[in-house]
């Protein structure tokens, strides 16, 4: 008796297993690159046309106050794949680094994979900046992956090659007639074009899809089908012919040319929920969307040239929000409630606590995220952030903390042990126009001794502060 009522507990746990597995949602994670808070009609663009990620907002959930992992690319994507802010992970600032093997620097795609999920990262890696090692993305826990895994080569729209990783074997895919600049394979088609035939092979799912796209960093490179239909309304002057390209692509239409990059992406994010919804799997499916970090000022485009940044101040590399604020669109039909708006203060390392969550997986013990499924599906009460943290080894070095309406940012802490800072009261000032830390000394204060206790020494050398070092 004994055993067969252990049999029938033991077919009855199976059985609850299979029943989760086919719950579970797919998701897809998708960011832009450099894409700024003002760029999207959904944020206040009055000139670019995003049909599709208005659609989405509409559709979905729109977040007004979600912050990126950092000021530049390669620490805020490990940021988000690690659950960590930047005063805890390793990779801090972009170089010629990557993040370690396993068990160091983990990543949430792997506790995915250990929850039933095939995993995907397509188009630009964060697990490093300048590197060519395409075979860190399976050990890192990612099933598929193809796209660039140097920041620097995907500065540029026609590559040499780029790489796959299928299941562990590592393949140099190269374009011989490209030249980085000009050529016939346009690298923002193949990953979108690589991003619906995964979906299409894992529709049966549950699936993780990391889609990382290009678009909008410099180079300023889109096809002429797209300039075309900003040539009527920008009547932007060429600027003069050059011969040569420098690092960047020479444009000679920046305006023109940077507004058909964004609707192009536009374009590709239709094309991905519509292949959702051929294939009957969007009700099943979380779309989130987001970018890197603040506007570029790069390759010839201005961040004023479309006001990209909203009323937020500054740009990438910059602490200010404008170089840190990001767009953040979550969109899963029947889930999330449509239209909704929300100014839950949010970043990057809540992404992975809230994916773990929602693949049953394995939670984050060293997070300094929180999950955020309590807002997306309406149930329970959110937790919220005490704080918020950066840290940013350029320029200088600055660091910067975010506890409620004040935001207090530190400058030339690479080089000062007594940095200059600025503190702003952002529930009146959002554009951070006035420094009002002599008028409260108590909270900069207050906001400089929880810097120092909400992060730790970097193991990589490269990232020291003034004070760290002997």
């Amino acid at each position: 008796m004994k055993n067969k009522i252990i049999a029938v507990m033991m077919l009855a746990g199976l059985a609850a297993v299979a029943v989760n597995a086919e719950e579970k949602p797919n998701i897809i994670y998708i960011l832009a690159d450099d894409l700024g808070y003002g760029d999207l009609g959904c944020y206040g663009q009055q000139v670019i046309q995003t049909p599709n990620l208005d659609r989405m907002a509409t559709e979905g959930m729109r977040f007004t106050r979600h912050y990126a992992g950092s000021t530049v690319c390669g620490p805020s994507r490990s940021c988000m794949l690690e659950g960590k802010h930047s005063g805890h992970t390793y990779v801090r600032g972009n170089g010629k680094l990557q993040m370690r093997e396993d068990p160091h620097d983990l990543i949430f795609p792997k506790a995915l994979q250990q929850a039933g999920y095939h995993t995907a990262l397509i188009g630009k890696s964060g697990l490093g900046c300048n590197t060519d090692d395409a075979s860190l993305l399976f050990k890192k826990g990612f099933d598929y992956f193809f796209g660039f895994t140097s920041h620097t080569q995907a500065h540029w729209y026609f590559p040499k090659y780029l790489w796959r990783n299928d299941g562990g074997t590592v393949t140099k895919v190269e374009y011989p007639k490209n030249t980085l600049h000009d050529g016939d394979n346009y690298s923002s088609e193949l990953v979108v074009n690589e991003a619906l035939e995964y979906i299409e092979r894992q529709k049966s799912g549950p699936f993780f899809l990391h889609l990382a796209f290009q678009i909008p960093h410099a180079s300023l490179r889109a096809k002429e089908e797209w300039k075309a239909k900003y040539r009527p309304i920008l009547k932007e002057k060429p600027l003069p012919a050059k011969d040569k390209h420098t690092h960047y692509s020479y444009e000679r239409e920046p305006k023109t040319t940077y507004a058909a990059m964004v609707s192009y992406m536009d374009h590709n994010m239709g094309l991905l929920f519509a292949k959702l919804e051929e294939l009957g799997i969007a009700e099943n499916t979380l779309v989130m969307f987001a970018s890197d970090n603040g506007a570029m000022q790069e390759g010839g485009h201005k961040r004023d040239s479309f006001n990209s940044n909203g009323d937020r101040r500054g740009g990438k590399r910059d602490m200010w929000d404008g170089g840190i604020a990001t767009p953040m669109i979550a969109w899963w039909p029947g889930k999330i409630k449509p239209g909704q708006v929300t100014d839950h203060v949010s970043a990057f390392w809540d992404i992975s606590p809230t994916v773990r969550e929602l693949a049953s997986a394995e939670q984050q013990a060293d997070t300094d995220g929180i999950s955020m499924v309590p807002l997306l599906l309406s149930k329970g009460a959110q937790k919220k952030h005490d704080y918020l943290y950066w840290e940013f080894f350029e320029k200088g070095g600055k660091r910067a903390i975010l506890k409620g309406k004040w935001k207090l940012i530190l400058y030339k802490t690479n080089t000062d042990l007594d940095p200059k800072f600025e503190l702003f009261n952002l529930s009146k000032d959002i554009s951070e126009a006035k420094n009002v830390a002599g008028q409260y000394p108590e909270i900069v204060s207050e906001l400089r001794d929880l810097m120092d206790s909400a992060r730790t020494p970097a193991e990589c050398k490269t990232f020291k502060f003034a004070s760290e070092r002997k």
